[in-house]
């Protein structure tokens, strides 16, 4: 069998994070297992581009660990069109996607690399751990709702699981998993500073599973990042934003794709997990735990707010009839719209480019899991 080669992309678009850019380069570079390159993706910032390109001119080989490429977002601006941009140029037969504000941990690779022994997996995500600015988690703030940060949350299986979907800050896919469906949605998921949208990696990886039915999707607990979380988004303001933008995202999603599949995880989220957070609040406030009201508070706030937004994004979509995102090759042009099946995309096309928590997973259900993934592993739910 082939070696698996994997090509790792970081898309960034801010100087603001150049201390989180140059940490997170360091960390693929550092890599037991190494990169075959690194792919820096540019969002539209002139100024990043140049500064990034002197950064990297003159020791592009130095120390250990892959070579960096700079790149310019070919595409619009957002984080969809900017992991096109690096599927486009990447050489690997794997592509591997961590977030500009995030570290990887050594083995993070290792353990991706060795799910793709198995011909059938097609994706692979690892767990996110939040960094908090604070040097602690807010005492308000549930395990629970862990993915409005972008990070791994309470009630996600553990070991190496079939899953619906991967978190995108935290993933990799085979490269034909992309000539099979084409790229990233364009309008979907977060846009330069607009409101914090999301869910692009869960449509893809519903197209995808819908395109390739024996396809597996995985998740390995011990590919593990280390997410950094900024003060702004400790606040409680934030957490019911990003939470209204999630039912938001999540309306758009099922729109396309259906609601039994765009809400599966979400059903045994509302109806397990968070009834379990809320009682564990509870009995933490009845035992004079400091946070434990707050926490059981934020999981009723987080609902109906993600309720909210799911709803008003269902009246908007029912209520305009034009397509809300497109679907687009990796070499930037566009397939049609999420809802049409896309055409394969040739290796030439690949090439064009001239310069991606907010989902949710499940575990897969073991009388339809492929063999190599048994009881021990496997959650059903």
């Amino acid at each position: 069998m082939a070696r698996t080669e994997i090509s790792v992309v970081i898309c960034v678009y801010t100087e603001d994070r150049w201390e989180d850019i140059l940490a997170a380069v360091k960390s693929v570079r550092a890599q037991t297992r190494p990169a075959l390159e690194l792919l820096l993706v540019v969002d539209h910032n002139p100024a990043l581009l140049s500064r990034l390109e002197s950064e990297y001119r003159n020791h592009d080989r130095a120390g250990p660990g892959p070579s960096v490429r700079i790149l310019a977002n070919a595409g619009p601006q957002g984080l969809s069109a900017g992991r096109n941009t690096g599927i486009a140029a990447a050489e690997g037969t794997v592509i591997a996607f961590l977030d500009d504000d995030a570290v990887a941990e050594p083995d993070w690779l290792l353990h991706m690399a060795s799910a793709y022994s198995d011909p059938h997996v097609m994706a692979v995500g690892g767990r996110t751990v939040p960094a908090w600015a604070s040097g602690h988690r807010p005492v308000w703030f549930p395990e629970e709702f862990d993915w409005i940060v972008g990070c791994a949350y309470k009630g996600l299986p553990t070991g190496r699981t079939p899953v619906r979907n991967v978190l995108g800050g935290n993933s990799s896919f085979r490269r034909t998993a992309f000539d099979a469906v084409g790229g990233f949605a364009i309008g979907i998921g977060r846009d330069g500073d607009k409101r914090p949208l999301g869910c692009e990696e869960t449509e893809l990886c519903i197209r995808l599973t819908r395109a390739l039915p024996d396809a597996v999707l995985l998740i390995d607990d011990r590919a593990v990042i280390h997410h950094k979380v900024p003060a702004v988004r400790e606040r409680f303001r934030y957490f019911r934003r990003r939470a209204y933008a999630e039912g938001l995202s999540k309306a758009r999603v099922t729109h396309h794709v259906g609601v039994g599949k765009g809400l599966e995880t979400e059903r045994h989220y509302t109806t397990r997990v968070l009834p379990a957070g809320i009682s564990r609040g509870l009995g933490d406030a009845v035992r004079g735990r400091r946070g434990g009201a707050g926490r059981a508070g934020a999981v009723v706030t987080g609902v109906l707010l993600a309720a909210a937004g799911y709803a008003v994004g269902t009246f908007r979509a029912r209520k305009d009839s034009s397509p809300d995102w497109v679907v687009q090759a990796p070499s930037g042009a566009a397939l049609g719209t999420a809802a049409e099946s896309p055409p394969g995309i040739t290796p030439a096309a690949r090439r064009t480019a001239t310069g991606p928590d907010d989902s949710f997973l499940v575990g897969a259900d073991p009388a339809t899991t492929p063999s190599g993934y048994g009881p021990a592993t496997m959650r059903r739910t």
